[in-house]
């Protein structure tokens, strides 16, 4: 899907963007070689921008409780 159609940036490109370490919609661009023209498509980026960080979130957290959960699941249990 198009994003940006002044740049002709797809969802594609801005994800990438993201993976690579960009956390604004500036940092998009400036991976992209390109610059905001019209800014319409800035919400859009801040929206994928905000679910790609709440995902890393979630698997950092899971991450983490997976590595706690195996040496837990060591320990003995006494009733």
């Amino acid at each position: 899907m198009i994003v940006c159609s002044c740049n002709a940036l797809s969802h594609k490109d801005i994800e990438s963007a993201i993976d690579a370490g960009a956390s604004r919609p500036s940092d998009i661009y400036t991976a992209r070689k390109c610059r905001a023209q019209c800014g319409n498509c800035v919400p859009g980026m801040v929206c994928l921008l905000r679910q790609a960080l709440q995902n890393r979130k979630h698997m950092q957290a899971a991450v983490s409780q997976a590595s706690v959960l195996p040496a837990a699941a060591n320990q003995a249990v006494y009733l």
